[in-house]
């Protein structure tokens, strides 16, 4: 890649729209979303444009030893640390691969935001040696990827809030709240990738109005289950959930999970709802088809969303409209079992407002990291337990 000249430390250049590349790989770990964003000078960061994005796969073999690395029993500290600096190089391929699908070339771009690979998140607060320590881990150092591409780039965007007292995630609700408020109406914003998470908008809100919290399971579960059931990296057009049935006895032992009944902030991932989770929701069951267990987690995945509203949302800002996005949103037989909890609630996707399903994390991240360098707070201590709103991220030079 020919590597374009060196900016200001910030990246910017005065008073023009800025390029920039939001980067973003979740707890599915099937790929790389990127997208380019242009942003005309407004103080927020809202005034922008979407100019393409892409799902760039990552290479054979390579997600097995991601998945591996993310595990406690299994990861190793060599292996860390070399995924640590191949994820970043994926990460800069994927922004020359955008690019150039998109007759852009590197030097054109003048910011990337990343949010990494996240191999381990334990938001609960810790005393070690007297300390309060709350942790979260995304590999794919935003210095490597600066220094393959030329382009000053943001990053380790949660480590911040954490050290705040906040739990790091989520961050996408402050793109909610700039994005879709609405005045006439209150709106969920569910986001369904390995994790799901949602954003609660009551209609006319401030940023301290919005609350937002990991729901439990998105497609990570059903997504196990079809690799080891059919040898398949998730089930295209819910295809395999409509053959199958609902286990009932299951999705009761599934509905009884306690991370359900935990009150907000609060945040989760492959630690909690990973394969552990399916050993434990299926402690009982024998001779169940694999169809009809990836029926249930599928149903199990939308019942979670709404009983999360049922619960820890108040009655006054229950949703009037549910906007989908995330790989979920594409799974018609999850956004079946959506409409029906939800109903008359209308469930549709985010695209309906121009923001491209699978392409809003990564959009995101290009929002952040456009704050950060106009040093504005990229999060929502409303939503994340943090002590204060805080600039994000680390900014490292090409």
């Amino acid at each position: 890649m020919k590597k374009p000249g060196v900016r200001s430390r910030s990246g910017r250049r005065a008073g023009k729209p800025l390029l920039v590349a939001g980067l973003m790989s979740g707890t599915s770990a099937d790929g790389i979303d990127a997208a380019l964003v242009r942003f005309t000078p407004r103080s927020d960061g809202t005034a922008m444009k979407i100019l393409g994005y892409r799902t760039i796969p990552f290479p054979r073999g390579f997600r097995r030893i991601l998945l591996r690395n993310s595990d406690a029993s299994t990861a190793t500290l060599g292996e860390i640390s070399a995924l640590n600096a191949l994820t970043a190089g994926l990460f800069a391929d994927a922004v020359e691969n955008l690019a150039a699908s998109l007759g852009y070339s590197a030097a054109d771009i003048d910011l990337i935001g990343s949010h990494g690979q996240t191999i381990a998140h334990h938001p609960a607060e810790r005393i070690l040696f007297g300390r309060k320590v709350r942790s979260t881990l995304q590999i794919g150092d935003p210095a490597v990827i600066a220094k393959h591409t030329g382009i000053p780039t943001v990053g380790n965007f949660r480590t911040g809030d954490t050290a705040l007292g906040g739990s790091g995630a989520p961050l996408v609700p402050l793109f909610d709240h700039l994005v879709f408020s609405s005045p006439r109406v209150n709106r969920g914003i569910l986001n369904i990738g390995g994790i799901a998470n949602i954003t609660i908008l009551p209609k006319g809100g401030g940023p301290d109005s919005v609350r937002a919290f990991d729901t439990g399971p998105g497609n990570m579960p059903m997504d196990l289950l079809m690799h080891s059931h059919f040898r398949k990296a998730f089930d295209r057009g819910g295809a395999v959930a409509r053959r199958g049935r609902i286990n009932a006895a299951i999705l009761r032992r599934l509905a009884g999970h306690p991370y359900l009944r935990t009150a907000p902030p609060k945040s989760t991932g492959r630690e909690t709802f990973g394969a552990g989770f399916i050993t434990w929701g299926l402690a009982g069951a024998h001779h169940v088809p694999g169809e009809d267990l990836v029926a249930t987690f599928t149903e199990f995945t939308a019942m979670s969303v709404y009983l999360a509203c049922l619960t820890h949302v108040r009655k006054t800002h229950r949703p009037g409209e549910l906007i989908v996005c995330g790989g979920g949103a594409e799974n018609p037989a999850l956004m079946d079992a959506l409409s029906r909890y939800f109903s008359p609630v209308p469930v549709v996707t985010s695209d309906l407002y121009g923001i491209p399903a699978d392409a809003k994390e990564a959009v995101c991240f290009a929002l952040l990291a456009y704050r950060t360098i106009n040093g504005l707070p990229g999060n929502l201590p409303a939503v994340t337990g943090a002590s204060r709103p805080s600039v994000l991220g680390v900014i490292c030079p090409p």
